[in-house]
């Protein structure tokens, strides 16, 4: 039997693509302000979430997000206040929305055994409202992340240097944070809230090796992330394997073919810059377009608004 003549299958591979996407598309800022576990920390947040609507009946869903958006933004403005490290705001999002989630999942009277359909992933029970959701939250957060491109990058990359030119840091800070609750939330039934952060961060690390330059990494990450997701969807119909796990496994094996290759890109761009003889005659002190890593030291593609451009040259030279 075809996987395309199931009903249930069909929402469950158009809920896996919709979150494939928008994943990586927060994760590529996520990865950039280095807090690759942040996804992990607001996944024990959405369980909190999920134990409030266990009590009160209400949907698991929206509720998660609400729960998960306040505890992120709280947890941000105590970080940017100076009240928490981050490293102590992360375990508090840790700890704090477990023991929250499994008591209230407890008081429910339903048990913690409950949870498991979140933490690990549920996709063969999406329902048609679950992916008109996913697909709406895709949509906002997809296009707040191309249409912010500039603006978010720079204070990722720098954001001493974002303050200055008169950038909204506070506001855009916290967009990343909001954005990666939702993002978090609404892939709680796909991917499941302990391996969400697998697919924020894995895509973008195999993009990062394959690619140069924000954008080009933006938009292989978002890529990846639509490939692995129809895969473990499709692979886990014909294996009898978890749709979750399958999915993260398929993005961990993209990452690891992805290393040798970029190895072999990187050479082959040094190699190439080498070859070229202003290089040459510049002693080898002459960048050509795209040969910094996006990780390293922020992008070398200009960006239209001038102020960020200014930004990543001043990130290239750190």
């Amino acid at each position: 039997m075809s996987i395309f003549a199931l009903a249930f299958m069909q929402r469950a591979l158009v809920a896996a693509l919709l979150s494939g996407i928008m994943s990586p598309a927060v994760g590529t800022y996520i990865v950039q302000r280095r807090l690759s576990l942040l996804g992990d920390g607001l996944g024990h947040v959405a369980i909190a979430g999920v134990g409030l609507a266990l009590i009160t009946g209400w949907a698991p869903t929206p509720v998660a997000i609400v729960v998960c958006v306040i505890g992120a933004v709280a947890i941000e403005l105590a970080r940017q206040s100076g009240r928490a490290p981050a490293d102590v705001g992360l375990a508090i999002l840790f700890y704090g929305g477990l023991a929250a989630g499994v008591l209230m999942a407890g008081i429910s009277g339903k048990g913690s055994g409950v949870l498991s359909q979140y933490l690990f992933g549920s996709l063969t029970t999406v329902s048609a409202s679950d992916v008109i959701v996913v697909a709406a939250m895709t949509l906002v957060i997809v296009t707040l992340c191309l249409g912010l491109a500039p603006q978010l990058f720079a204070v990722c990359a720098d954001e001493e240097y974002a303050r200055s030119q008169g950038l909204p840091v506070r506001a855009l800070e916290l967009c990343i944070v909001v954005m990666a609750s939702v993002a978090v939330a609404v892939s709680m039934r796909t991917v499941g809230l302990l391996l969400v952060s697998a697919m924020m961060v894995v895509p973008v690390a195999a993009a990062n090796n394959l690619v140069t330059g924000f954008r080009r990494s933006l938009t292989v990450a978002m890529g990846i992330g639509l490939a692995v997701s129809a895969v473990g969807v499709i692979g886990s119909f014909y294996w009898n394997t978890a749709p979750g796990a399958t999915i993260v496994v398929s993005a961990i094996v993209v990452f690891m073919v992805s290393t040798p290759i970029g190895t072999l890109l990187r050479r082959r761009r040094s190699l190439t810059s080498e070859d070229d003889p202003i290089v040459r005659a510049a002693g080898g002190h002459v960048r050509t377009e795209g040969t910094t890593p996006a990780t390293d030291r922020g992008s070398s593609e200009q960006l239209p608004d001038f102020p960020i451009s200014q930004m990543e040259r001043k990130a290239d030279e750190r």
